[in-house]
């Protein structure tokens, strides 16, 4: 069809929500200048004037057409994870879940789903950075034949507040502060910690986004549980509690707090860079779904309350199975129409699947709706080509502002005769959704459930199950949170606070913000759990970030067998050099440069390769190197030597070298510095 993307064949193309969404995707190149109307346009640099130095005419409707929609282009920022974005692929289902619940896209393996992922952050605007220590969240859109599911997960599995009736005041305090908007995408200030301190059920969450899980490494590397506990129902009416995980298959990875400050100014956009960058080169991000389930008979059985989203359930008490596998494998087209557009709500669910008395989950259902038809100006939203679903539907809603569908029928009432009763209503027993008919009873009360009290033992069991040195860096992130607080009463209250969780955190943080170490004693708990450390984490190579170091010069045979191996294991490789073109080795191997020491930064990549080259340059090339090697050295990233490249590494007395691989006289070096690189980081180095 004409004016139709004559894009070639991408990655998902047999998905047919993309096949869906190729009615509405438009290529402009090779094709004449329109107005929306269709009129074409024979000029479109100037307005129209009396004489070429006078007055514009009030007639000039083409530049009022282009002035206006431009004006208007910016649609409503999304009051939390106003940055985000997006991606496409597909669910395939591992095994049939049909004991547990009749949803369709989950009763056959090898079932595939289409889906659309977007990933966000919270509390930065739009404009905000992407490393940023904050929440993060992942929302799924499932088209499945039964209707859309919006699967909403965050990388944490606790929340910050046990209520949806707290979410305002919760946000309203994290996001910058009133009176001079600072900061931007932190919530290092007063207020934030002011409501930590005097909140009480926050601190779990905080201390979760203070670890290593506040900075994560890339989107691809993001677990994520759903918080709330909702219910799957099976065909025989049975209900089993269920919470959802997805695992990353390359495991859970974080940067350091000094990477993720340094990345934000460096590269505001490198997570979306690299979940984009990771897709383009078929290196398609993959998450496993689990699920977690109780059966209804068991609720009382646990020491947390299954209801409360202030708290986890531990996979050694609660195992998750395995269910499913989640495939990225495209790319968006247009950020606005498919990431800002997209539209998500945890109400959107299919015959299987119901939502259970989780006082958070209960409060989100009646405000995702409301949220998304303010933001997109419209009840119709969900007529947008990345909400709409690929079954068809009908009701007898009409008009409203962007109205796309055209109902020919005249009848929009239920209970006609005109019509025959139609659109009609569905029985259970064939297909339509049925509410499940959990027993309900009490006072109509405002209050909170005396099994949530309990604010403190899972923190420090958290606390407990880290590594010393994911203590260590939640240490770091505490001190550096908490040293930005002016209010010294308010940076008391938090070291009183966080006594309960551990005295002799408590007393660090305290010595390093400069107040009063506590009094008082943390929670007799020694409980610990090996899912919540990320030591636990299968680490790869695969995708791996490799900066390359080198220079004219270079031992040609050694390096391409190098590269070509590190390309093997399908690790990302950057060559760096003092400019751009080509670089030459002694055999006269061509090697293109993709980056210069300039427009580069060793903080954006996982690992070093210094090659270097001959030394006509050294004086130049050498501070280069020099510096991207201490700056990777200080953070623990592996970091490959080559023959020519030795001389750029001094051993001394006080560094180890550990996590550094030579070539020199190593016959195995391509091997050894691929199994560093899968590694990741070298904590032992000195």
């Amino acid at each position: 069809m004409d004016g139709k993307s004559p894009r070639n064949k991408k990655p998902g193309d047999h998905n047919l929500k993309q096949q869906q969404l190729d009615q509405y995707r438009v290529s402009n190149i090779g094709k004449p200048m329109t107005t929306q109307e269709g009129k074409k346009k024979s000029q479109d640099q100037d307005q129209l004037k009396a004489g070429v130095r006078g007055p514009t005419l009030r007639q000039d409707y083409e530049f009022l057409e282009k002035m206006s929609h431009f004006n208007h282009e910016e649609i409503p920022e999304r009051v939390v994870h106003a940055r985000g974005y997006s991606a496409h692929g597909e669910f395939e289902c591992y095994q049939s879940m049909k004991h547990v619940t009749k949803a369709g896209f989950l009763q056959e393996p090898g079932k595939k789903t289409p889906l659309t992922v977007r990933f966000s952050t919270v509390q930065g605007a739009k404009g905000s950075y992407d490393t940023a220590r904050d929440l993060r969240c992942k929302g799924v859109k499932l088209y499945t034949e039964e209707g859309n599911v919006d699967l909403t997960t965050i990388a944490m599995p606790v929340l910050i507040n046990q209520d949806a009736m707290k979410f305002p005041d919760a946000m309203h305090a994290y996001q910058s502060k009133q009176d001079d908007d600072i900061p931007t995408a932190s919530g290092a200030h007063d207020t934030f910690w002011d409501y930590v301190a005097n909140n009480h059920e926050a601190l779990h969450m905080v201390l979760w986004i203070m670890s290593d899980r506040g900075i994560l490494r890339s989107y691809r590397m993001m677990e994520s549980w759903s918080i709330n506990t909702y219910l799957f129902i099976n065909d025989q009416e049975k209900a089993t509690f269920v919470r959802y995980v997805w695992k990353p298959v390359l495991g859970v990875h974080s940067l350091l707090q000094d990477e993720a400050l340094k990345i934000g100014g460096l590269d505001p956009d490198f997570h979306r860079r690299d979940l984009r960058e990771a897709i383009d080169k078929g290196a398609f991000p993959e998450y496993e779904l689990g699920v977690q389930l109780i059966s209804m008979e068991d609720e009382f059985k646990y020491e947390f309350d299954v209801l409360d989203p202030a708290k986890f359930w531990p996979e050694e008490l609660v195992p998750v199975q395995i269910i499913g596998k989640l495939t990225l494998n495209r790319n968006i087209d247009n950020y606005f129409t498919e990431s800002e557009q997209v539209a998500f709500n945890p109400a959107n669910v299919v015959p299987g699947i119901d939502f259970s008395n989780d006082p958070v989950l209960q409060g989100r259902l009646m405000a995702y709706r409301d949220t998304q038809q303010h933001r997109l100006g419209s009840a119709n939203y969900v007529e947008l080509p990345i909400n709409r679903p690929l079954c068809p539907f009908h009701n007898n809603q009409r008009r409203g502002y962007m109205r796309e569908r055209i109902d020919v029928d005249q009848v929009n009432y239920h209970e006609n005769s005109l019509a025959n009763n139609t659109p009609y209503t569905t029985p259970p027993e064939e297909g339509g959704y049925k509410y499940y008919p959990k027993k309900v009873e009490g006072h109509v009360i405002r209050a909170r459930s005396k099994s949530f009290e309990d604010f403190f033992s899972q923190p420090r069991i958290f606390w407990l199950s880290l590594t010393p040195i994911e203590k260590q860096h939640t240490i770091e992130g505490l001190s550096y949170q908490l040293g930005k607080v002016k209010s010294k009463s308010v940076r008391q209250q938090n070291v009183n606070l966080l006594v309960n969780v551990d005295k002799e955190l408590a007393n660090i943080i305290a010595d390093n913000i400069g107040v009063d170490r506590p009094s008082g004693s943390n929670v007799s708990v020694s409980t610990r759990y090996p899912s919540l450390s990320q030591a636990s984490t299968p680490s790869y190579a695969f995708t791996q970030k490799v900066g390359v170091l080198i220079a004219n010069g270079f031992n040609g045979n050694e390096v391409k067998n190098t590269l070509n191996l590190l390309k093997q294991y399908g690790v990302f490789v950057v060559i760096i050099s003092n400019k751009l073109g080509n670089v030459t080795g002694d055999d006269g191997t061509r090697i293109k440069v993709d980056e210069t020491f300039i427009t580069t930064s060793p903080y954006l990549v996982d690992s070093l390769y210094i090659v270097g080259g001959d030394r006509k340059n050294d004086e130049k090339l050498s501070p280069d190197i020099m510096k991207y090697f201490r700056v990777a050295y200080e953070h623990y990233k592996p970091i490959g030597v080559a023959t020519t490249g030795r001389s750029y590494v001094q051993t001394l007395e006080s560094n180890n070298l550990a996590g550094v691989v030579f070539a020199a006289n190593n016959s195995d070096f391509g091997k050894d510095f691929v199994t560093a690189i899968a590694q990741q980081r070298f904590w032992d180095r000195k």
